[in-house]
């Protein structure tokens, strides 16, 4: 017993430095938000200044077009999510259930595109966009997002722990193969959906690889391409960027929340807990 405690004791203490050491970046981006420039570096550290400068959320507008970096990004991710939860969702039904002459040889050829680095299609798909006058525009980043290597394997793994009878039995009422993927499978696979939007939303909302190579023009910029420009070549307001950082971040920590709930609602709803 002694040695359990022990053991617990030491993993929570590790889990709670883990903890503390992945908050204390977040914690200082929002304390630096809230001070005056003068007090940023400041020797030893504080957590405040001498007065908490809220308006430095205010300034965020008036020096940048931050709405117009917001909604760029906002729009990009929320077609990437909706996009990729359909595509994934019926590929993976089509991998799982379906069967085809080489199927199986099919899907091995899909995944192998998983283990090509990105960097390596950057110049290729650059000359396609390029070729096709997309540089430039929001479309050189939603095109390539359409799709999903890795949402269709996440899907087809979930969808084949589905039990068979009940396709079946939406078979023997009538169901057309689409029909069995939208009222049979689409509800049951609520926690695996839930996880691919989130993956899909965390990876383009941070994405800034592509936006520094495909946009150019200022209000096309996305959050983190814009947050970069932010940063001046002699001096950087630092405040107001780590207040734009802060708003930035907020809506990862709502859909982490949010997404959160729903795997334990879609767990309960979908029949299969004790499976």
């Amino acid at each position: 017993m002694k040695t359990n405690l022990a053991l617990k004791i030491t993993a929570h203490a590790v889990l709670l430095a883990g903890a503390i050491t992945m908050i204390l970046p977040f914690l200082w981006s929002v304390s630096t938000s809230l001070k005056n420039i003068s007090e940023v570096f400041v020797f030893p550290p504080t957590l405040f200044g001498e007065s908490i400068q809220w308006e430095n959320y205010l300034r965020i507008s008036d020096r940048f077009p931050f709405m117009t970096y917001l909604l760029n990004s906002v729009k990009i991710t929320v077609i990437a999510v909706v996009a990729q939860l359909i595509t994934s969702s019926m590929a993976g039904y089509v991998f799982a259930r379906l069967k085809f002459k080489y199927r199986e040889l099919l899907f091995g050829l899909y995944l192998a595109t998983m283990m090509i680095p990105a960097q390596v299609t950057l110049i290729p798909n650059f000359i396609i966009m390029r070729s096709y006058n997309l540089v430039d525009t929001h479309w050189a980043l939603i095109l390539p997002a359409l799709v999903s290597a890795f949402g269709t394997f996440l899907l087809r793994q979930f969808f084949l722990t589905i039990p068979a009878s009940l396709e079946d039995a939406a078979k023997i009422d009538g169901c057309t193969p689409f029909g069995v993927y939208w009222r049979i499978f689409i509800p049951l696979s609520k926690p695996a959906m839930a996880t691919l939007g989130v993956f899909v939303f965390m990876g383009m909302w941070n994405d800034f690889l592509s936006p520094l190579v495909y946009i150019n023009s200022q209000d096309m910029m996305t959050l983190p391409l814009g947050l970069a420009a932010m940063q001046g070549m002699y001096s950087t307001d630092w405040p107001v960027l780590m207040a734009g950082t802060v708003i930035t971040i907020i809506p990862l920590i709502v859909v982490f929340l949010l997404a959160q709930d729903f795997f334990i609602k879609g767990i309960t709803l979908s029949g299969l807990k004790g499976e």
